[in-house]
């Protein structure tokens, strides 16, 4: 028996105000791609299962092209005739009543199973069992969800958890107000063959559970997630339990440092040969007050016109509080101003704006002394 699993493909996230020949966001038809990705593996790799573990969408009340995206692609899957289970993550669980679940617009499909709600559903296929059990706001609700689930299992069957929550870290998980999988529930993991985990953006096995799995994350939410390597699980089970990560080819993360001590030689000995349409993080490092001036963003960004987009990042050296303040001392309040001004405009715009920060500024010395 062989069981696709992929999760959190954020559908409708876009990021950048970068848009693309369709004018449509960049990164918004990034996250279509991985998803359409995953579907033509799919068609080849023609599991008995397919489970998704949450976060289908962005928000719970998409947009309408991420509607739209998402019935085209569930409607080639329905038509392989593969049952396809999948659940509510918090992003696309409503937090009142007022709202409908998104997930509901699946309900017709022929082959499409899904839980939402905030309730266990048992969905179950001649030998095998799959316990659904979607995002969950309140954590009282979620301890009798799954109880239920507990009291559902068949040991004479196949039976696969799923989920979209955190298993441990419980101390970090709680400050951002999320489910976290109680602790004291764990040893149901071992009455399962397989669980099925949505929420955590990266591939893994949890602790010392070895049917444990995230799958991750199909594409990248966060700049700060510098993985370059998404995709999907592979779920083999015969004998045993066989759990193969199969990766797709998403837009690169790429990250360029430039020393700043020795600004114009470490910018000569820049590769710019493996950014093309990738995302660039520069990092300006051992920066100084005043270097910070005179370094623009834009400057930085001509050295890689190959790449989506690039941002900078600067991190000041770590210097004496005399020193800072005799840089801070020769820049005064109205260039730190104006520099930031032409970072943000151009030409003729730079040119009205300045005389007006100046006419201020004017104002301003009359009675107050800025270089501080």
């Amino acid at each position: 028996m062989k069981i696709l699993h992929f999760s959190d493909t954020h559908l409708g996230f876009n990021d950048l105000d970068i848009l693309n020949e369709e004018n449509i966001n960049q990164r918004e038809a990034d996250f279509y791609d991985a998803f359409a990705q995953v579907v033509e593996q799919i068609k080849e790799i023609k599991p008995d299962y397919i489970i998704h573990t949450g976060d289908l969408f962005h928000r719970s009340s998409p947009s309408n092209r991420a509607i739209t995206f998402a019935l085209e692609q569930f409607k080639i899957i329905d038509s392989l005739d593969i049952p396809f289970i999948l659940i509510a993550g918090n992003h696309s669980t409503p937090r009142t009543n007022l709202s409908s679940p998104i997930l509901k617009i699946f309900d017709n499909f022929k082959n499409v199973y899904a839980a939402y709600n905030q309730e266990y559903k048992k969905i179950e296929f001649g030998h095998i069992i799959f316990h659904a059990l979607p995002h969950m706001n309140d954590e009282t609700k979620a301890l009798s969800q799954i109880e239920l689930c507990e009291e559902s299992i068949d040991k004479s069957k196949k039976n696969i958890m799923m989920m979209h929550c955190s298993v441990g870290a419980f101390y970090l998980m709680n400050e951002f107000g999320e489910w976290v999988y109680p602790s004291e529930k764990e040893y149901i993991f071992k009455m399962m063959d397989y669980v099925a985990l949505g929420h955590w953006h990266g591939f893994g096995k949890v602790g010392k559970h070895e049917n444990v799995y995230y799958s991750g994350s199909t594409e990248r939410t966060s700049l700060n997630d510098k993985r370059n390597s998404k995709g999907f699980a592979e779920i083999s089970l015969y004998d045993e339990l066989k759990v193969e990560y199969k990766e797709i080819k998403i837009r690169p993360i790429v990250v360029k440092e430039i020393d700043c001590e020795d600004y114009e030689n470490s910018v000569s000995k820049i590769d710019t040969s493996d950014v093309k349409d990738a995302i660039v993080e520069v990092k300006l490092t051992n920066l100084s007050v005043l270097q910070s001036i005179d370094i623009q963003n834009s400057e930085i960004k001509k050295i890689f016109t190959d790449a989506m987009s690039v941002s900078v990042k600067r991190e000041f050296k770590h210097v004496s509080s005399e020193t800072a303040m005799m840089e801070a001392e020769a820049v005064s309040l109205e260039e730190f101003f104006l520099e930031h001004i032409k970072e943000e405009a151009k030409g003729e715009e730079f040119e009205r704006l300045k005389l007006k920060v100046q006419e201020l500024f004017a104002h301003y010395e009359e009675v107050c002394d800025d270089t501080i």
